[in-house]
């Protein structure tokens, strides 16, 4: 499954629209760029492998791999970006403005049972981000 995320970026965050398999699902909001700098910047434009992963803090969740200079790069619920993202993405309902958003927790479990699906059928799922 081909996850892509379209970004939009401004000096106080980054909104991006996610689109599976070329269908719109939600908006995702991230910190801005900042060179790639651990926990206060968004991650730099690439392709991903996507994975499940639990915690006790976001229980599921998802999580990008192999990010040039960073780890646990996750997928979880945040309805601001620079109050609750140290460098990850938050899938959002509506964005409210730049870096902010609303019912994350909905978006977040609409992302988890179309990427649950598709582990189940045993597939890779990749994550493009680009501009």
């Amino acid at each position: 499954m081909d996850l892509l995320l379209q970004r939009h970026y401004f000096k106080e965050g980054t909104n991006s629209a996610l689109f599976i398999n070329g269908h719109f699902i939600c908006f995702m909001i991230e910190l801005p760029w900042l060179n790639n700098k651990r926990q206060v910047s968004c991650i730099p434009e690439g392709v991903y492998e996507v994975k499940p992963r639990f915690s006790s803090r976001f229980r599921d969740h998802l999580q990008v791999l192999d990010v040039s200079q960073r780890n646990l790069i996750l997928i979880h619920p945040a309805n601001d970006a620079s109050k609750e993202l140290e460098g990850c993405l938050a899938p959002v309902s509506q964005l409210a403005g730049i870096g902010v958003g609303w019912s994350s927790r909905l978006a977040m479990q609409k992302v988890l049972s179309l990427c649950h699906q598709a582990f189940e059928r045993k597939e890779f799922i990749s994550l493009t981000i680009n501009h």
